[in-house]
C-alpha cells in the first residue's frame, strides 16, 4: 500500500495532471493507492496570500485575481472533462470561488485580516485542486473521490503553523478507510481543522506532512512525494551544475538537509514516517522513470562521508556578548525563552566555550523583533554594562554539509573549511551538533553559490580538480595557450581528472564572459566582432562579480596597467598566473605585497614564466631555499635574443648582420634596441635576485651597455642599423681579442653578494655558457650544496610554445593545489 503526494508543479498544468493519470494507471500504483494528497496549483497559494493582502488594504484588484483563478481551473477542467462532468466541475469551482469572494469581501469591509481568516483563505487552493483532480481521475478510468482533509485531520489552533493531533487524527483516518470501498481518495494537503471546526494550515510544505499522516494511520508500505525534480540532490542544481541525485539517505539526514534549505521535502514530514518506519520516496512527476531518492531508517553510505550540501540563502546573525554572561546560570534559558514567547524560530546556535558570547541565526524578518525583545529582557544587565546591547549582522547565508558518515570519517571539517578558505569565503560562525551528522557555517550571502560549488567539488569530486580561467591577452603567447588548452583539456579531464573551464577572455579591444564556458578555439574570432569594449578595471570587476570557485586570472600581456591590478585580484581570492614581468620587477613594495599576500592567504600567485619561459628556474630556487640550501651565486644568459646573437658571433659574419637575422627570425621586438638595451634581461635578473631574498629596485641592477650610445640615438630602425654597421669593426676587434685567448663573448647576468650586474664577458672553452645553441637560455646556480659543480638549468628560454606551455603548467597547479 502506498500514499502519494503531488506538489504544486505536479498539478500546475493540464500536461502535469495528465502525467498523474498515467502514473496512477501504471503497474506500480494501480490498485495499491488508497489516498493521493495534492497541493494547490503552482502559484495559487502565493496568489491567495496576495488577494488577502489586497483585500485588507481595500484594493479591489483581488477580484481580478479571483477571475484569473477561475479561468485557470475551468480551462484545466475543459482539457479532461465534457458534458455533465464538465458542468459539475464548473459548478464546484464557481461555488468555491464564490465562497472565497465573500470571505475577501468581509476582509475588505472590516479592514482586518486575522490569522484565522488568512488560514481560511489559504485553504481554497487545495480545495480547488483536489476536487478537480478527483473528477479528472474518475473520468479517466480511476475510481476516485474528493476528500477534504479537514474532516479527518485535527490540529491545534495555531493558525499558520498548526500541529496535528496524532491520536484523534489517526483514529479518524482509520475509521474512514475501514470500509475498503476501493475508491482512491484525492485529499487536500496543507489544511486541517480544530476541534471547533476552524480551518488551520500545517505550515510551509504542509502537504508533505498530510501525506505522511495518512501513510502512518494506514500503515502504508511507502510514502511517495512527487515533485518536479529527480529526488534529493547533492546540492541545489540551480547553483551547482554538477549536482547529482542521492539514491538513498537516512531520515535524520533528510531532516537535516531539508532544514538547511533543500525544498524537496518538508522537515516535519519525516517524523510520522520515522516513528512508523515508513520509507519516503521522492520522485519526479515529469520523469517517472527515474528511481528518485529513498529516505529510510538504514541506508548505505553512498561512498561519501557527506550525503549532501545545502544552504539557507538569507539569514541574520543576532549576537549577545559580555562578561556578565560568563559563568552565569540561566542566561541561555532567558534568551531562548524570550524568543519563544515572540514565536521566533532559531536556525542555528553557536556559543564560545568562554560563555562570553552567543550567536543565533534567524530569518532576517525576525532579527529586529529579536533585538528588541532581548534588549528588554536584559535591560538591567545592559544598563549595568555587564552585557552589551544585542546586535544583528545581516546579508548572510548558512551553508551546511550533511551526512551520517561524517561521524566515522576524520578530516571532514578540515576539507569543508579548506574549500571555503581556499576560495576566500569568510566564515562568520560555525555550528556542529554532537551527532556529527552536519557541519554548518554562516558566510556572507554573496559567496553562497561559490561556497556551494567549492565544497561540492571538495567532497564529491575530490579526484577531479577544476579551474575557472579568465585570460587577458590573446596575442602570440595567449593565442598559443588557447590552442594548447583546446588540444589537451579532454585528455587532462580523462587522464588527470583536471577540468580547465575558460569563462572570460579579453584582448586590447573587446572582452567576453560565459560562466558555462567558452570554446578556446573560437575565442579569438569571437573577440574580433563580439563582446563589450575591453577595459582592465571592468574586466576585473566582472570577474569578481561572477564569484566562481577555483578562479584563476591569467595575464598574457606586457601591460603595466594590468599588472597593477594583481593585488586587487588576489584580494578577491582569485589566483594569478602570468608571464608578465612588470609586477615582479616593479617597485619592491608591490612585489613584496603580492608574494606576501599569496603566501599568507594561500592564494596562488604563479609567475614561473617571467624568467626563462618554461624553464623551472623560480621553482628550483624555492625548493633549494625551502630545503635549507644557501644561494651563493647565480650566473645566467636570460635573453634568447642576445643568446642567438652572441652564440653566432664567431667572426664569420658582422655583428650587425646577426642582429638583422635575429629580427628576421622574430627573436627581437620590431625595434631591436628594445632587446639590445638589455632591460628585459635586467628585469629577469631583478626577479631572481628578489626570489633569493634581496631587497632591490630595478635601478639597483647594473647594466653594462651592449651598443654605443649613438645607436640608441638613431631616429628610426633603418638609421639604427646604419649606425650599428659603422661599429661592426669595433665589435669584431673585441671578439678577435677574446678569440686569440681561446674565449668567446657572452652577455651574462651575475647575482652575487647582494648585487646584480649584467655585462659582456669573455668565456673560455670550459664555460657552460659556451654550450648554448641558437636562442637557448642557461641559469647556473652555485649553492652550499652545489659548490664544486654548480647546478645548470638550460633550454629554450623564449618562444610562444614553451612560454605558453609554462603558463599552462602554472594554471594546472592552481587546479591541483596542495591539500
Amino acid at each position: 500500500m502506498k500514499v502519494l503526494k503531488f506538489g504544486g508543479t505536479s498539478v500546475g498544468s493540464p500536461e502535469a495532471i495528465g502525467q498523474i493519470v498515467d502514473i496512477l494507471k501504471g503497474r506500480d500504483h494501480r490498485g495499491k493507492v488508497p489516498a493521493v494528497v495534492v497541493s494547490a496549483f503552482s502559484g495559487v497559494t502565493d496568489s491567495l496570500a496576495a488577494m488577502a493582502g489586497e483585500a485588507v488594504a481595500g484594493n479591489p484588484a483581488y477580484m481580478e485575481r479571483i477571475d484569473s483563478l477561475s479561468a485557470r481551473h475551468l480551462e484545466t477542467a475543459g482539457r479532461f472533462l465534457s458534458g455533465r462532468e464538465l458542468d459539475e466541475a464548473g459548478d464546484g469551482i464557481r461555488s468555491l470561488l464564490g465562497e472565497l469572494s465573500r470571505v475577501l469581501e468581509g476582509v475588505a469591509l472590516l479592514g482586518e485580516l486575522s490569522p484565522r481568516t488568512l488560514d481560511l483563505v489559504m485553504s481554497f487552493g487545495e480545495r480547488l485542486s483536489a476536487g478537480l483532480v478527483a473528477r479528472i481521475l474518475d473520468a479517466n478510468g480511476i475510481r476516485a473521490g474528493f476528500l477534504d482533509a479537514r474532516k479527518l485531520v485535527k490540529a491545534t489552533g495555531d493558525f499558520g503553523n498548526a500541529r496535528y493531533l496524532k491520536t484523534e487524527t489517526e483514529a479518524n483516518i482509520r475509521a474512514f478507510f475501514a470500509s475498503g470501498d476501493g475508491i482512491l481518495r484525492v485529499v487536500t494537503g496543507f489544511i486541517a481543522s480544530t476541534a471547533e471546526g476552524q480551518t488551520v494550515t500545517l505550515g510551509r510544505g504542509g502537504s508533505d506532512l498530510t501525506a505522511a499522516i495518512f501513510a502512518a494511520a494506514l500503515t502504508a508500505d511507502e510514502v511517495e512525494i512527487w515533485t518536479d525534480v529527480d529526488g534529493i540532490m547533492s546540492a541545489d542544481p540551480r547553483l551547482v551544475k554538477n549536482a547529482f541525485r542521492i539514491g538513498e539517505m537516512l531520515y535524520a539526514e533528510a531532516m537535516e538537509i531539508s532544514h538547511f534549505g533543500a525544498r524537496v521535502l518538508f522537515p516535519p514530514t519525516v517524523r510520522p514516517a520515522l516513528e512508523n518506519g515508513i520509507p519516503i520516496l521522492i520522485r519526479n512527476t515529469f520523469n517517472p522513470g527515474c528511481p528518485g531518492t529513498r529516505v529510510v531508517g538504514s541506508a548505505g553510505d553512498g561512498g561519501f562521508p557527506v550525503k549532501g550540501i545545502s544552504s539557507i540563502s538569507r539569514v541574520s546573525l543576532v549576537r549577545m556578548q559580555g562578561t556578565g554572561m560568563m559563568g552565569v546560570a540561566g542566561v541561555s534559558a532567558r534568551i531562548f525563552g524570550t524568543l519563544a514567547r515572540r514565536r521566533i524560530s532559531v536556525i542555528l546556535i553557536t556559543q564560545g566555550s568562554s560563555e562570553y558570547s552567543i550567536c543565533l541565526a534567524l530569518p532576517p524578518a525576525d532579527a529586529p523583533v529579536a533585538i528588541e525583545a532581548l534588549g528588554e529582557e536584559f535591560s538591567r544587565e545592559i544598563s549595568g554594562g555587564g552585557i552589551d546591547r544585542p546586535v544583528s549582522l545581516d546579508g548572510l547565508s548558512v551553508i551546511a554539509v550533511v551526512g551520517s558518515g561524517m561521524k566515522s570519517s576524520s578530516g571532514v571539517s578540515g576539507k569543508f573549511f579548506h574549500a571555503l578558505g581556499r576560495n576566500g569565503v569568510n566564515v562568520v560562525a560555525i555550528a556542529q551538533g554532537s551527532s556529527e551528522s552536519s557541519i554548518s557555517a554562516v558566510i556572507p550571502a554573496q559567496h553562497e553559490a561559490k561556497a556551494l560549488n567549492a565544497v561540492h567539488e571538495a567532497f564529491f569530486h575530490s579526484a577531479t580538480r577544476s579551474v575557472n580561467l579568465f585570460l587577458v591577452g590573446t596575442g602570440l603567447i595567449g593565442g598559443t595557450l588557447l590552442d594548447q588548452i583546446a588540444a589537451h583539456r579532454a585528455a587532462l579531464a580523462d587522464r588527470e581528472m583536471i577540468r580547465v573551464n575558460l569563462v572570460g577572455a579579453a584582448n586590447g579591444k573587446r572582452m567576453i564572459f560565459d560562466a558555462s564556458g567558452l570554446d578556446p578555439l573560437r575565442v579569438r574570432d569571437t573577440l574580433s566582432g563580439e563582446g563589450e569594449p575591453s577595459n582592465p578595471e571592468a574586466f576585473v570587476e566582472r570577474m569578481t562579480e561572477m564569484n566562481l570557485p577555483n578562479a584563476c586570472f591569467c595575464d598574457c600581456t606586457a601591460s603595466d596597467e594590468i599588472a597593477s591590478l594583481y593585488g586587487r585580484i588576489l584580494s578577491a581570492s582569485i589566483a594569478v598566473v602570468t608571464p608578465n614581468k612588470r609586477a615582479n620587477s616593479g617597485p619592491m613594495d608591490y612585489y613584496s605585497g603580492l608574494t606576501g599576500f599569496s603566501r599568507d592567504r594561500g592564494i596562488p600567485y604563479l609567475y614561473e614564466t617571467t624568467v626563462c619561459a618554461g624553464l623551472p628556474v623560480i621553482s628550483t630556487l624555492r625548493d633549494l631555499h625551502l630545503s635549507g640550501d644557501r644561494i651563493r651565486r647565480i650566473e645566467a644568459v636570460f635573453s634568447g635574443t642576445l643568446s642567438f646573437i652572441f652564440n653566432g658571433f664567431d667572426g664569420s659574419r658582422p655583428f650587425s648582420e646577426l642582429v638583422r637575422e635575429a629580427k628576421a627570425k622574430g627573436y627581437t621586438e620590431p625595434d631591436p634596441r628594445d632587446d639590445l638595451n638589455a632591460m628585459d634581461a635586467a628585469r629577469k635578473a631583478l626577479i631572481l635576485a628578489r626570489e633569493c631574498g634581496l631587497s632591490m629596485e630595478l635601478a639597483d641592477v647594473k647594466v653594462a651597455p651592449i651598443l654605443p650610445a649613438a645607436c640608441f640615438g638613431a631616429e628610426s630602425v633603418d638609421a639604427f642599423f646604419a649606425e650599428l654597421e659603422r661599429h661592426d669593426a669595433d665589435f669584431e676587434n673585441r671578439r678577435a681579442m677574446a678569440a686569440a685567448e681561446g674565449k668567446a663573448l657572452r652577455y651574462i647576468a651575475v647575482i652575487e653578494d647582494g648585487r646584480a650586474n649584467l655585462s659582456i664577458r669573455e668565456e673560455g672553452a670550459e664555460s657552460p655558457f659556451r654550450s648554448l645553441v641558437d636562442s637557448d637560455n642557461i641559469v647556473v646556480i652555485t649553492t652550499d650544496r652545489y659548490l664544486r659543480l654548480p647546478m645548470a638549468i638550460k633550454g629554450p628560454g623564449a618562444g610562444a610554445q614553451v612560454t605558453a606551455g609554462g603558463v599552462f603548467a602554472d594554471i594546472l597547479r592552481v587546479a591541483r593545489p596542495p591539500v
